[in-house]
């Protein structure tokens, strides 16, 4: 009876040793935000922050890579009043391997969807957000998706097809569909054997 509680509270905490790191985060700085109707695109951003890669912690420094990206032309609004993106462009994510991490690209991917908005704030200044959905891949291979997310101040201009940025964001969400079957894989397996055991009481 005890070794059927224990295999219990080990299929218990399967799933949430496979959620304990779900998602990768990587912070960029400083870049050039230019874009037509074509697209937004963004050259010469820093990576400067990494954290849950490959079960990894927070890794900082001035430089630990770098994030560049452009969007699919747009499909609604403007650059101007804000709009929408068609699905596709690039989105690359790439380490200089200073700290530890693994020289090459980390990660790399296409947006799904991609949201330009405009909000003017109270004191009359114009912030854009560009909010994207990526699907792509890791370097080891694990398909997988994330968000980006990018803020600029335009000061009481509009966004007028350039313009530096302070920082950015973006979360990669792990483990991919194939993990999480072979945990499920797993875990009807364990079940099986707890099953066995109780039969055999």
């Amino acid at each position: 009876m005890k070794k059927i509680v224990t295999l219990v509270v080990l299929a218990l905490a399967l799933p949430l040793a496979a959620f304990a790191s779900n998602s990768v985060d990587f912070s960029n700085s400083g870049g050039i935000l230019s874009g037509t109707s074509s697209g937004l695109s963004l050259t010469g951003s820093t990576l400067v922050a990494v954290n849950g890669y490959e079960g990894n912690g927070l890794i900082t420094g001035s430089n630990l890579g770098s994030l560049t990206f452009s969007t699919a032309a747009l499909a609604t609004g403007s650059l101007k009043m804000g709009g929408t993106f068609d699905p596709g462009g690039s989105f690359t994510i790439t380490s200089n391997g200073s700290t530890g991490l693994p020289n090459g690209v980390l990660f790399s991917g296409t947006f799904s969807s991609a949201t330009w908005t405009l909000l003017t704030l109270p004191n009359g200044t114009h912030k854009y957000t560009l909010t994207g959905v990526l699907t792509g891949a890791f370097a080891s291979g694990y398909n997988t998706n994330g968000v980006v997310q990018l803020a600029i101040n335009t000061g009481k201009g509009y966004f007028s097809g350039r313009t530096r940025i302070s920082s950015g964001y973006t979360t990669v969400v792990v483990p991919e569909p194939g993990s999480l079957g072979l945990l499920g894989t797993g875990l009807l397996g364990l079940a099986g054997v707890i099953r066995c055991k109780i039969k055999l009481s």
